[in-house]
């Protein structure tokens, strides 16, 4: 069946409400705790991405991987960042705290472009950085005295590590070589359950948490990881920006609904300015781009 641009736009928020599983998933596990949780939900997210890669790409998909460039390997790296800070992170603060660190992500990934690799950035993008910027301190500053603060602090390693990879992605594209990301989600997956392995011991998760420590592996990370991909084919940036958004709306609604997580006045008043700062740009920069 093709992908018209109407179902891209429900599939790729169908992925938002997957992703935005996380955090009251993990508020429901029983016993496994920090780097046991990080280490199952990657080991199942591999397990996961072995079926369905072969499935999507055919075997190829192997030969990829072993004849890898340096960028396909600093992505794989990143991505293995980006599973441990997030999962652990999410034992430390509230779910709130880590989406709307998260979130931050594509000014973050305008700033690493532009240092880096020398992209330009709009007069609006530099404004948006600014509000956000002003919008996570604000959160930061009511933490400071809340041990939350350290959890925070791994998050934003998640949007940073997002920003080196899309920067060095992009870098390399421009240099004519495509990295397919999907395998390197693969390899990520393998990286963070290899390095987190020996901090999992010992392990105390029961059969129900095994189960949902493998819903995220497979339905949280794995399933819409390939879809993003496919949505990506159809979907523009600024729309694929704006609505994974909405993993941030959909984690906090989920977490308070499923468990009973209230986000603080911080969040709440940080998470707005932030969000707001966002959407802003990408449609200022959706609707100059219409334009021309």
């Amino acid at each position: 069946m093709k992908l018209t641009h109407n179902r891209a736009i429900f599939l790729m928020m169908a992925v938002a409400l997957m992703w935005s599983t996380a955090g009251v998933v993990t508020r429901q596990l029983e016993s496994a705790r920090s780097f046991e949780i990080t280490f199952w939900r990657s080991a199942f997210t591999a397990l996961s991405l072995l079926v369905i890669l072969p499935f999507f790409q055919g075997r190829q998909v192997f030969r990829q991987i072993r004849q890898g460039t340096p960028t396909f390997w600093i992505s794989g790296v990143c991505w293995s960042v980006m599973f441990t800070a997030f999962m652990v992170a999410l034992t430390l603060t509230s779910v709130a705290n880590v989406l709307v660190t998260m979130s931050i992500g594509p000014l973050l990934t305008a700033l690493v472009a532009r240092v880096f690799i020398g992209h330009r950035i709009p007069k609006r993008t530099w404004i948006a950085i600014v509000v956000a910027g002003a919008g996570i301190v604000y959160m930061y500053g009511a933490q400071v005295a809340d041990a939350s603060l350290a959890g925070t602090l791994v998050a934003l390693c998640v949007p940073l590590a997002g920003a080196v990879n899309w920067t060095v992605t992009q870098h390399s594209h421009a240099q004519g070589h495509d990295v397919d990301l999907v395998p390197a989600v693969l390899v990520g997956a393998v990286i963070s359950a290899a390095l987190t392995l020996p901090l999992a011991f010992p392990f105390q998760a029961t059969a129900h948490d095994l189960v949902l420590l493998a819903f995220l592996g497979l339905g949280q990370l794995a399933i819409p990881c390939v879809l993003s991909v496919i949505c990506a084919r159809i979907l523009k940036a600024p729309e694929m920006s704006l609505l994974a958004l909405l993993e941030v709306i959909f984690g906090i609604l989920l977490a308070w609904v499923g468990a009973h997580e209230v986000p603080s006045e911080s969040v709440l008043i940080g998470g707005a300015v932030v969000i707001g700062a966002l959407v802003v740009n990408e449609l200022i920069g959706w609707q100059s781009r219409a334009s021309v």
